[in-house]
């Protein structure tokens, strides 16, 4: 049984997936090596806790006990846990560093959970003790609002392992959906044109960014593409895209689109730099 869990990456997504397992009950230590990253990660959890006592959504009692269920941490000897779930960079090799570290300190039960958005979770799980024990547990940003998780099973990946991860995503009040590993897993895979016709558009002066966005605003989608890959950040959108490309042996539907790789060269990467497709303050 799942008691504590330990997420590995404090950035907006590692720090989202830890408050919604400490609102859940879970014991959990938030890792990351930068000391002002994990910083920042405590500054938004308060803040978001701050922000659903206004909307009387919890009481500062259940705020205390949230926040008791919390631990961060730079040291990863202090990353024990029955789950971990990592959410560094999305680079295959540094998966692998982290989670054959963790496989020193932490025992063969111990399930490690990827939160890779396009990676492969087979080619991850060749290259770490006990494979079987290896999954993906894609979440979405906010990942403390958003409902859906992919739960990803790689070749190896026990059938007891995605059981438990099923079951931890329900106890999140999240909706898990089992798939195979293959590129982009669904979502992924599904909404990539999302993003690239989009793109397609404004290199070949069809529409401009707001237009489109506003477009399909207006037909029922929360968040236009632009103001999306804003949020999710552009260089992690465009990583997707790149393996999406690379995974199809170079299919053109799956070019990535040189606005997001100039935006990317930039150093735009969206909301958490200042610009992306557009200006924040």
């Amino acid at each position: 049984m799942i008691k504590n869990i330990c997420v590995a990456g404090a950035g907006t997504m590692g720090s989202g997936i830890a408050l919604a397992a400490a609102q859940y009950d879970y014991i959990v230590t938030l890792f990351d090596t930068n000391e002002s990253v994990v910083h920042n990660a405590q500054k938004s959890i308060l803040k978001n806790l701050d922000a659903l006592i206004e909307k009387n959504k919890i009481t500062p009692e259940q705020q205390s006990a949230i926040i008791s269920n919390l631990t961060f941490t730079t040291n990863i000897a202090n990353c024990t846990a029955d789950l971990v779930i990592e959410a560094i960079i999305e680079k295959e090799e540094a998966k692998i560093n982290l989670f054959t570290q963790l496989a020193t300190i932490n025992n063969s039960n111990c399930i490690f959970a990827s939160n890779t958005s396009s990676l492969s979770i087979t080619a991850l799980q060749q290259k770490i003790p006990d494979p079987e024990r290896v999954a993906g547990m894609h979440f979405f940003n906010p990942a403390q609002i958003m409902k859906l998780v992919e739960v990803v099973k790689g070749e190896f990946t026990a059938d007891v392992v995605v059981q438990q991860l099923m079951d931890v995503c329900k106890k999140l009040s999240k909706v898990p959906v089992l798939c195979i590993d293959a590129p982009g897993f669904i979502v992924n895979r599904v909404a990539r044109h999302y993003y690239l016709e989009a793109m397609k558009l404004v290199e070949d002066n069809i529409a401009g960014i707001e237009s489109i966005d506003a477009i399909m605003e207006a037909s029922g989608f929360k968040m236009g593409p632009f103001k999306l890959m804003d949020l999710i950040g552009m260089d992690i959108n465009l990583a997707v895209s790149q393996s999406l490309y690379d995974a199809f042996d170079h299919a053109l539907r799956f070019t990535p689109s040189a606005i997001q790789v100039n935006k990317v060269k930039a150093g735009e990467l969206g909301k958490k730099t200042g610009k992306g497709f557009y200006q924040y303050s």
